[in-house]
């Protein structure tokens, strides 16, 4: 059993791992032939040695506090946004009035509010947390929504033939048809909350990934910067393959495949 799982899990990426191997040695190559200045673009080696040298900076200090910020702007987000989803769904009115408030949320640029919150909030995490809840939210509404209003027309008009009221229909047809849809955008959701949660930190913060590498940056320590940079979107990759794990399982138990 085993074995057959390296097999599948070999054959699904090792075209991939190959893929970026050739790509990290042609990067650090042609910065240790000085075609590109590593000041630019410092080597792999030299952004895995700034890691290890900043360890536990990064670690112990930097990495919990963004940690902090994209779980708990990610719950709020899951939590109000599912609410709201949810609420649309049932209510044409609502849908009418907050629609088009949450499109227009989306259209203005997070550099230019996130001042403002910091104007609320201070420097405390709360205006970080903002900004992520803004960056993270809309998908969440979107997803729930359209899930909710996708198909089982037919179920629906079964279920109502049989003296179903509106709850037995929303618990039995609409939620397993919109789960693959709300997953989707959990998963969408929680690589922005790591993006929002950073541009909070650059804007105006004492710790985290994000105001580390605007320090670096400011003091022109590239490998540093690259080094957080990783660190970031290996975050976002570990949480989204922990939603990956939870849609697989939900699928599976709600579906039973």
């Amino acid at each position: 059993m085993k074995t057959t799982r390296i097999k599948k899990w070999t054959s699904d990426y090792g075209l991939f791992l190959i893929v970026v191997i050739l790509l990290v040695s042609i990067w650090q190559w042609v910065v240790n032939h000085g075609i590109i200045p590593a000041f630019i673009l410092p080597s792999p080696s030299a952004i895995w040695n700034s890691l290890m040298d900043n360890s536990e900076l990064l670690f112990e200090e930097h990495l919990p506090a963004t940690l902090k910020e994209v779980v708990i702007g990610f719950v709020i987000s899951v939590t109000a946004g599912t609410l709201l989803g949810v609420g649309m769904h049932f209510s044409r009115s609502l849908e009418k009035v907050l629609y088009p408030f949450l499109v227009i949320s989306q259209t203005i640029p997070l550099i230019a509010i996130s001042p403002i919150f910091i104007m609320w909030f201070g420097y405390s995490i709360w205006s970080k947390i903002a900004v992520t809840i803004l960056t993270a939210f809309f998908p969440i509404v979107v997803s729930t929504y359209d899930g909710l209003k996708s198909g089982g027309n037919e179920y629906r008009e079964l279920l109502l033939t049989m003296g179903a009221n509106r709850w037995t229909i929303f618990k039995k047809i609409q939620i397993p048809l919109a789960l693959p849809s709300f997953l989707s955008g959990l998963k969408m959701s929680v690589v922005y909350c790591v993006v929002g949660a950073t541009i909070g930190e650059w804007l105006g913060a004492s710790e985290g990934l994000g105001y580390f590498s605007r320090r670096m940056s400011g003091s022109l320590q590239a490998d540093a910067v690259f080094a957080a940079i990783f660190l970031l979107s290996l975050l976002g990759i570990v949480l989204f393959l922990l939603i990956s794990f939870l849609e697989k399982q939900l699928l599976k138990n709600k579906y039973h495949i």
